[in-house]
């Protein structure tokens, strides 16, 4: 049993709750039908037995004249059970009618409304956990033993910034290493050099390196979204960075870039692998977050799936902070829910938790 199944939440959903109050009413109706047909089996034998009544006071005259008021009764007993019995199957029928299309209408508001919030929570998860990372290298690239590597890069400070870097990863597990590059886009040193033989690595080229050195101060910072990177040995990880500077000023001179290359797949996988649905719904579920292209960052189906998340009325369903609509995909009719990255503090990735889950 894979970590996903494990962890998903073993009881019914409301989803799942709905369905067998419907299973349930129509079972009700199903047997009020049955027991209206032994109803109007029941009236035809009573009718059978008025018209032998009838017949036999005819045939025996005045002294049978009673049989034939009794028999005038009875039929007349038989039509109003009939006439009963019918309205009672035209009103059943009706109620079971409307009954089925207003829990037709609550699963459906419910399921959109349940699945939308789980795709909020699972982006708020994101965005809350990345803003943090932003907070951790704007702060790191201003400690005194990274300042003197990227200012005097000579043998010593080199390797106090490692063993300094090094004892910062031993805090912060979520990363795969941290690299401080000189301004000329060249690796001087990292946290995890048995791990990762980043040192030397050209980087000027690499999107966390030039959007860290294009930024004004020491309060904003670089990122490079998900890739395969060189300096985790090509797993799949982001970079936030951030400019260096003299003094560990925000303000002071440009020396360097500090990049910290961040576990993805420890945080994404595991959030849209846990989101809680009923084992019934993971059967036909698939959570993931994705870009606002549609780009797949992270699947319950695994890295192996579609890199492009593509339905009918994605465009105008990613224009809304939140929602869900109905509509085909890969061959079977999907509800399909998404909530945008709402931001936390001053970060959001702009990114939407999307949950897939196929209409039985």
């Amino acid at each position: 049993m894979n970590e996903r199944v494990a962890s998903a939440a073993t009881d019914a959903s409301v989803d799942d709750h709905i369905r067998s109050v419907a299973g349930i009413s129509e079972a009700l109706l199903k047997q009020l039908r049955q027991s209206l047909q032994r109803i109007d089996e029941i009236n035809r034998v009573t009718r059978i037995i008025s018209m032998n009544a009838r017949i036999e006071a005819v045939r025996i005259g005045a002294a049978g004249r009673s049989f034939g008021v009794i028999a005038q009764e009875m039929d007349s007993l038989s039509r109003n059970v009939s006439d009963t019995s019918q309205d009672i199957g035209r009103m059943a029928g009706q109620t079971g009618s409307e009954l089925r299309e207003q829990l037709e209408r609550l699963q459906s508001d419910v399921r959109r409304t349940r699945l939308t919030e789980l795709a909020l929570c699972n982006i708020d998860l994101i965005d809350r956990n990345l803003y943090e990372r932003s907070c951790d290298v704007r702060w790191w690239a201003t400690d005194t033993a990274v300042v003197d590597a990227a200012q005097r890069p000579d043998t010593d400070t080199l390797a106090h910034a490692s063993g300094r870097l090094a004892q910062i990863l031993d805090s912060y597990t979520v990363y795969f290493d941290l690299v401080l590059a000189d301004l000329d886009g060249r690796v001087i040193a990292n946290g995890r050099p048995r791990q990762y033989d980043s040192v030397g690595q050209p980087v000027a080229q690499q999107e966390w390196f030039q959007s860290a050195v294009r930024t004004r101060s020491g309060e904003e910072f670089g990122f490079h979204p998900m890739h395969a990177s060189a300096l985790a040995g090509g797993q799949r990880a982001l970079i936030y960075s951030c400019t260096v500077r003299e003094g560990g000023r925000v303000n002071g001179r440009p020396l360097g870039v500090l990049g910290i290359v961040f576990r993805w797949d420890a945080l994404a996988q595991t959030i849209v692998e846990r989101t809680p649905l009923s084992d019934a719904e993971w059967r036909r579920s698939r959570v993931c977050i994705v870009d606002s292209q549609g780009r797949v960052l992270a699947d319950s189906a695994g890295q192996d799936s579609q890199p492009l998340l593509d339905f009918p009325g994605r465009a105008a369903l990613f224009a809304q902070p939140r929602g869900a609509l109905e509509t085909p995909f890969e061959g079977r009719a999907h509800c399909i829910a998404q909530a945008a990255s709402p931001g936390y503090e001053t970060y959001r990735t702009g990114w939407h938790s999307v949950i897939l889950q196929a209409i039985e």
